[in-house]
């Protein structure tokens, strides 16, 4: 049986159940899962030590940050669509939240997202997409190309059809993550102490960011994970264990009896441009071009002298490939050439923007498409993986479940149902049989089929 890490016959706040000299809670994997985990848990009034050697620079480097449950849905995955649904309003309270403690703008954009349709058998797939939505009661409905236009001027002389999603938005992952690390103390190059106010108290230190690779777990006789062994020699003791090391997390756990976590590396790549006046957009754009689906991610325009020095520049990211390779860190030609080819057909002012980064990442995919969250069979062992394509969406959601696990508190009733298909056990009952799900691409109610011809640019 699971015991948390604050027992309920224990107040709030008088302290966890741990060995002395211990923390109450260590995160393994700083990306904005991990942090989002972690500062949860510290305003929790739980200590926490968060270990990774570079924190913020795997799928959450690389990630656009669509908030996208209703351009994201897909056929078949109704579970799926009620945990996005349900992280997306889950969202605006904990951007609020971040900046009220930090004062960090995290580049909450609430715009809506505009999918394109390049020709008609793209349109025919839309509308088929439009269909779902309208089946499961969502915010969407179709656009003649001229109302598009007047949403976006920027659109090229070749659009078939659009849709709208006013409830579909984004954020900047970058800017969140960095929000998270200073609020944890974390931005120092070694290990260093947060300080958090609780309530009805001074300062004290809750959080602690460790550059370091954790290598293993640590067991008590009684088969209880009581700490994390890092590439240091250290042992960091801990009441409990988090494990949100995306889709490194099956190996770290693959010694561990009775937990199973199938968690592998889908390598994507994505790309930032700089984007001038010329090209202000003020929506997420996403579309399918001849089947390849493809998004277009703009952020705020940059204040005076900040940036490039250039006022009215923008970020806009442009993604993404979806590639059964490991997380090799390395660019492909055909990649960039296929997201810039697909983007440019939909927005041809992109030629004008300057390419400034290619970042190639892997998401920690699960044979389901399914995260796994909460805490296990195993005691004092919890996760917070294999988030896939949408990790940055669950983020919120993900780290009030692990923080009511580990504190022993209930989640309200609409979030618990939500989460209920993420449970940790699913994939050790004998009826799962882990195993290689297809990933549907960026646009997953498009037929991945079609994107035969270039298949290393199924976006996402």
């Amino acid at each position: 049986m699971h015991t948390p890490v604050r027992p309920g016959s224990r107040p709030p706040g008088a302290g966890p159940v741990v060995p002395d000299g211990a923390r109450d809670v260590v995160v393994v994997g700083g990306g904005i899962v991990g942090l989002a985990v972690a500062w949860r848990a510290a305003r929790a009034g739980l200590t926490v030590t968060v270990l990774d050697p570079t924190p913020g620079d795997g799928a959450t480097h690389a990630a656009a940050g669509m908030l996208a449950p209703v351009t994201e849905a897909d056929f078949g995955e109704d579970d799926a669509l009620r945990l996005h649904l349900a992280a997306a309003a889950a969202w605006p309270a904990f951007a609020a939240d971040l900046r009220a403690a930090t004062e960090a703008d995290v580049g909450l954009r609430t715009a809506g997202t505009l999918t394109l349709a390049y020709d008609a058998d793209d349109l025919a797939l839309l509308r088929r997409v439009l269909a779902l939505h309208a089946a499961h009661g969502l915010a969407s409905h179709e656009l003649t190309v001229a109302d598009a236009r007047r949403r976006e001027p920027y659109l090229g002389p070749r659009v078939a059809g659009a849709a709208w999603a006013p409830a579909d938005h984004a954020v900047d992952p970058r800017a969140t993550h960095a929000a998270l690390l200073g609020a944890l103390g974390g931005t120092g190059a070694g290990s260093g102490p947060g300080t958090l106010a609780g309530a009805n108290r001074g300062p004290e230190v809750r959080a602690v960011v460790v550059r370091a690779s954790a290598t293993r777990l640590a067991l008590d006789p009684a088969g209880r994970v009581v700490g994390v062994h890092d590439d240091a020699g250290r042992l960091h003791a801990a009441g409990a264990v988090v494990v949100a090391a995306g889709w490194e997390s099956g190996a770290l756990l693959a010694e561990v009896p009775g937990v199973v976590v199938p968690t592998r590396p889908v390598k994507g790549q994505t790309l930032r441009l700089d984007a001038g006046p010329d090209l202000a957009l003020e929506h997420v754009v996403r579309g399918v071009v001849q089947g390849r689906p493809v998004y277009v991610v703009p952020r705020d325009p940059v204040p005076d002298g900040q940036g490039h020095g250039c006022t009215g520049h923008r970020e806009v990211v442009v993604g993404a490939t979806t590639e059964e390779n490991p997380d090799d860190r390395r660019a492909t030609a055909g990649g960039v050439f296929a997201l810039l080819r697909d983007a440019r057909a939909l927005l041809p002012g992109i030629d004008e923007a300057a390419l400034v980064d290619v970042t190639p990442r892997a998401r920690p995919a699960t044979p389901d498409n399914l995260p796994l969250v909460g805490p296990t069979a195993v005691p004092g062992l919890h996760l917070a993986t294999g988030h896939g394509r949408n990790g940055i969406l669950l983020a919120p959601l993900t780290a009030d479940a692990v923080v009511a696990g580990l504190t022993g508190t209930a989640l309200p009733a609409d979030a618990a149902a939500a989460l209920s298909p993420t449970r940790t056990d699913r994939f050790a009952e004998p009826r799962v049989v882990p195993g290689f799900a297809s990933d549907p691409g960026n646009n997953p109610g498009f037929d991945a089929g079609r994107s035969a011809a270039f298949a290393t640019t199924t976006p996402r």
